[in-house]
């Protein structure tokens, strides 16, 4: 009977200490993996929520996260959107426990030129939040280079009209922290 009950006590034992190795590995598998993950894909799972992101020039936007690029993000909400450089963001926060890796090719191309170009086909009107948090440029958005865009600027409330525009300016991409639209 004691021989019974020591070999049952010892397997006992040995299947616990099995079971807290496979625990303590998976735990490191799991840290590992999440150490793969890229601010893009974290975020990629959170859209539809409502997101907070703190950027480096000081700002904080509120919105349902609706789009997503390679290089930048969109906040809606009923009276703008805002899109958001990722190389600007300094924090985020609302985010829920999804994770979504990359959805396609041509999601993975649309960078930062791409939703700039599309403001400036569509001639809404913006206000570019500076890196610096030296206030903003509001304006009409003119041209999109490689790395830069120029924004005619315009009073307040003014549309783009020629004269009225008070000057242009060029503004590198790694200067824009976020750029909101009506």
């Amino acid at each position: 009977m004691r021989w019974k009950a020591l070999f049952e006590d010892m397997e006992a034992q040995l299947e616990a200490a099995e079971w807290g190795e496979r625990e303590a590995e998976i735990a490191d598998r799991v840290r590992r993996d999440q150490g793969m993950v890229t601010l893009a894909e974290r975020l990629r799972g959170q859209v539809g929520l409502t997101l907070k992101v703190g950027t480096s020039g000081g700002d904080l936007f509120e919105g349902e996260l609706t789009h997503l690029g390679s290089e930048w993000l969109v906040l809606s909400t009923a009276a703008a959107e805002t899109l958001v450089r990722l190389g600007a963001i300094q924090h985020v926060e609302g985010l829920g426990r999804r994770i979504a890796g990359e959805t396609s090719r041509v999601q993975a191309a649309l960078g930062l030129g791409s939703a700039l170009r599309t403001l400036a086909r569509e001639r809404r009107p913006v206000a570019v939040h500076r890196t610096d948090g030296r206030g903003r440029i509001e304006g009409t958005i003119d041209r999109v280079g490689r790395d830069f865009f120029e924004i005619a600027a315009v009073l307040p409330g003014e549309v783009r009209r020629s004269a009225r525009v008070t000057t242009v300016y060029a503004v590198p991409f790694s200067g824009i922290a976020a750029v909101a639209s009506r």
